[in-house]
């Protein structure tokens, strides 16, 4: 260490220049003239601290937009603990997500022209198919204007309605990280609870099951998930992880596939209870946080067309890890749409 050398570069009329040129240029993008940058508690709540944009749904204005971050709170199709309603507004009261992903080096606002949108406009909050049908629609707008969907649910259920939009013209992939393949039958005489969206989807023909691949799959509900293994989909169950290592679901992921447009499906109970305790199914024996974001960094370069995480339930979440764990996997999922 060449102590003078220091001294001039990083003291007196230096001391404020950051040198490095990749470095300086995300510090130009998120440090104002003046020095400083707003308060992470300051100010208006949005998810990932995104600008708030209030949408007219009836004539939607988001065509300027690169990627539209949108709360879907219902949680109607649950069959535990409810209460995942409040996972948006938890996401969005969640302060310090990014900017900068250090392992990417992105900064996806710098990068990405983002806004909160706010929620989906519901009917009712009683009606689960309704619902279903304005999540559709809503986001079929969204994606009608060329705009990337990151959603913050709410229960699982609400990804069969935003496939639904996605999947229009042709079936999408699909990488689905969660304790549950969410392949199941009718529950309780109703086939859109939130343990069956996908098998729903392949139905629907807007989910490729060849294409998808679910990964920390795991629990007592195994003989639920005949779905998954008859129509093709690829199941990585948690044990497979601890065996064989992150990388191995890495790898199965990216030559599953390929460049086929994919949509990122992300449930906070695929994090071990220990990380993340705020949800309706914990299920023990999960991913770590730092397992969840390597896998998620390790996706870098897919085709990635729309997100989600889902199933926050604040009630239950007496520290804000879950929350806080939730609001860091969506940052990860923009950072992947930055990197594309």
């Amino acid at each position: 260490m060449d102590l003078e050398l220091l001294k001039t570069q990083f003291s007196g009329t230096n001391e404020d220049i950051i040198h490095d040129e990749h470095f300086h240029a995300v510090a130009e993008g998120v440090i104002n003239k003046s020095g400083t940058r707003q308060a992470a508690y300051a100010g208006f709540p949005t998810l990932l601290d995104a600008p708030a944009r209030v949408v007219d749904w009836d004539k939607p204005q988001l065509d300027d937009l690169d990627v539209a971050l949108l709360g879907i709170p219902m949680d109607l199709a649950i069959s535990n603990r409810n209460g995942c309603r409040f996972g948006p507004r938890a996401l969005r009261a969640i302060e310090r997500i990014g900017p900068y992903n250090h392992v990417l080096r992105v900064a996806p606002k710098m990068k990405l022209n983002i806004a909160d949108v706010g929620d989906v406009p519901f009917r009712s909050r009683y009606d689960l198919e309704g619902n279903h049908q304005d999540i559709e629609q809503t986001v079929a707008r969204i994606v009608k204007a060329g705009v990337m969907p990151l959603s913050a649910g709410g229960d699982h259920s609400v990804s069969l309605p935003v496939l639904r939009a996605l999947g229009q013209d042709q079936p999408v992939a699909m990488i689905h990280i969660d304790a549950h393949c969410d392949t199941g039958g009718p529950y309780d005489n109703c086939r859109f609870h939130h343990g069956g969206p996908f098998r729903q989807a392949v139905l629907d023909g807007v989910l490729d099951p060849q294409k998808t691949i679910q990964i920390g799959i795991r629990g007592a509900s195994e003989y639920l998930w005949e779905f998954s293994h008859q129509s093709g989909m690829t199941v990585i169950h948690a044990e497979d992880i601890q065996q064989h290592g992150i990388e191995f679901a890495i790898a199965k992921a990216r030559q599953l596939i390929g460049d086929h447009p994919v949509y990122l499906s992300f449930d906070i109970d695929s994090l071990d209870p220990a990380f993340a305790p705020g949800t309706g199914t914990p299920e023990i024996g999960g991913l770590t946080t730092r397992e969840a974001q390597a896998l998620l960094r390790g996706l870098a370069g897919i085709n990635i067309i729309g997100g989600d995480v889902v199933e926050v339930s604040p009630a239950y979440d007496a520290t804000t890890n879950t929350a806080q764990a939730g609001a860091q996997m969506m940052f990860e999922i923009l950072s992947l749409m930055a990197v594309k």
